[in-house]
């Protein structure tokens, strides 16, 4: 546990497999998703303040005929990142079987505060959201030099560059939310003063963060 919390950009299963001494892959694997599954602490609190929300996608190229946000193999990733000034606050990521409204509202109120302020892009399903005040860009809005929900972008585009880098993209579809996790784990614990911070027990006093900056 100490290895892997202490590693910035994590490590892949056969990275683990040669620092223990494994004989087995497999062994080293199955570690590495019961600790991601640990990393997720039930009943942590939901974002607040101005959040940004998008979706992405996970995957290699799509077969012929699937157009705009229609797709047949790849995963789709729901996002979302807290405002904190001009940076990013902590994060949300959570795989997701569509882009429906009652899918995406529901990840809304899974992850962020009700009376919380959700921007979103144009999508329709986005629309009618109760309890959050909403604000809905179109692209046309932006001026040269600026870009819609760069906070929340930003992150989808470290989370594919973390993918890519230290597990090479070789995961499937049904064990990304494991990976997920870990992104989210490792992203909201980015400012820690000590990597030993993220043993500490729920409700411990911290020296760098507020305490729901590490959930």
């Amino acid at each position: 546990m100490w290895h892997i919390t202490s590693q910035k950009n994590g490590m892949s299963a056969l990275g683990l497999q040669r620092v223990l001494g494994l004989g087995s892959y497999k062994t080293a694997w199955l570690i590495l998703h019961k600790l991601r599954q640990a990393m997720v602490r039930p009943g942590r609190e939901r974002l607040r303040g101005v959040v940004e929300v998008d979706e992405t996608y996970w995957g290699g190229a799509e077969s012929a005929g699937a157009t705009g946000r229609l797709t047949y193999t790849k995963t789709l990733i729901a996002v979302a990142a807290e405002q904190d000034g001009k940076g990013i606050g902590r994060i949300r990521m959570v795989r997701i079987p569509d882009f429906d409204r009652a899918t995406l509202h529901g990840f809304i109120r899974a992850c962020i505060e009700p009376g919380s302020t959700v921007c979103t892009d144009g999508l329709n399903s986005y629309r009618e959201m109760d309890g959050f005040v909403h604000l809905r860009e179109v692209q046309r809005r932006a001026g040269p030099g600026e870009h819609l929900l760069p906070r929340v972008h930003r992150a989808i585009s470290l989370l594919k560059r973390w993918m890519l880098g230290t597990h090479q993209g070789a995961m499937r579809s049904h064990h990304i939310d494991g990976y997920l996790n870990e992104f989210v784990f490792r992203f909201n614990r980015r400012k820690s003063a000590s990597r030993g911070e993220a043993f500490l027990p729920v409700g411990s006093t911290r020296r760098s963060d507020r305490p729901d900056d590490l959930r």
